[in-house]
């Protein structure tokens, strides 16, 4: 067994507050919680946390949440729910479309989703959606990355998916990354597996050494084909 999904991670002035509306927001619980990292359950092991920065958000994000809906009463009924707790509606260029696009109280953009039959009892959350400029490319480097298997390949978009788990998906885009993200994917190897054999994997398939100023840590902060950071945890 190689690496596998283990933390949304997402860049926060207030880890507590923000954790604290997706909580609420996704009807999770809140699993740890403290003045430099909050941990909120996705659900298959993953977790939703957020850890503390300096630095504003500036541009759109290349990582997004889009939420599930079951019907058109529930997509409202959503929607009003992030409102009251701190969202609010954006524009990102969208145009017409049967979602709706918010922000957190930070600013990061997510999607509440019309209802879709694919997403039909997924849970709160239907997929990690990531832009990118080759979403076929770089599904099979991330499905290499996570183990979970490619299930939709298009030109526009690709989709990675165990049953029973959130999708992950990549949607193409134009424009190309010009900024740390402030969301990325944390991957992990089992516990008797090995950093080092891992992360030589995973530059083999053509991710690369990334500095994003962390200094002296344990895991290893990679970048993706497309410039998406992300962290190669210790086994566990």
């Amino acid at each position: 067994m190689a690496t596998r999904l283990y933390d949304v991670v997402v860049d926060a002035a207030d880890p507590v507050a923000l954790g604290r509306f997706w909580s609420a927001l996704l009807d999770q619980p809140i699993t740890g919680e403290s003045a430099d990292e909050v941990d909120v359950a996705l659900g298959e092991g993953v977790e939703l946390v957020f850890v503390p920065v300096p630095d504003v958000k500036r541009v759109k994000n290349r990582l997004h949440l889009d939420l599930a809906s079951t019907s058109a009463a529930h997509q409202a009924e959503l929607v009003d729910k992030a409102k009251s707790l701190g969202a609010r509606e954006t524009d990102i260029g969208q145009g017409s479309v049967p979602w709706v696009v918010l922000a957190d109280p930070e600013g990061n953009e997510f999607c509440v989703l019309e209802p879709r039959e694919e997403y039909l009892g997924i849970g709160p959350v239907a997929a990690v959606v990531v832009d990118a400029l080759d979403p076929v490319a770089l599904a099979g480097f991330w499905s290499h990355a996570t183990g979970l298997p490619v299930t939709r390949e298009h030109p526009e978009y690709a989709s990675l998916r165990r049953d029973g788990g959130f999708y992950v998906e990549f949607v193409r885009v134009t424009e190309p990354k010009s900024v740390k993200n402030r969301l990325h994917l944390d991957v992990v190897p089992p516990a008797d597996g090995d950093l080092l054999l891992e992360v030589a994997r995973l530059e083999a398939q053509g991710a690369v050494r990334a500095d994003v100023g962390q200094r002296d840590v344990e895991w290893v902060v990679l970048a993706d084909p497309e410039g998406n950071e992300f962290c190669v945890l210790t086994p566990r």
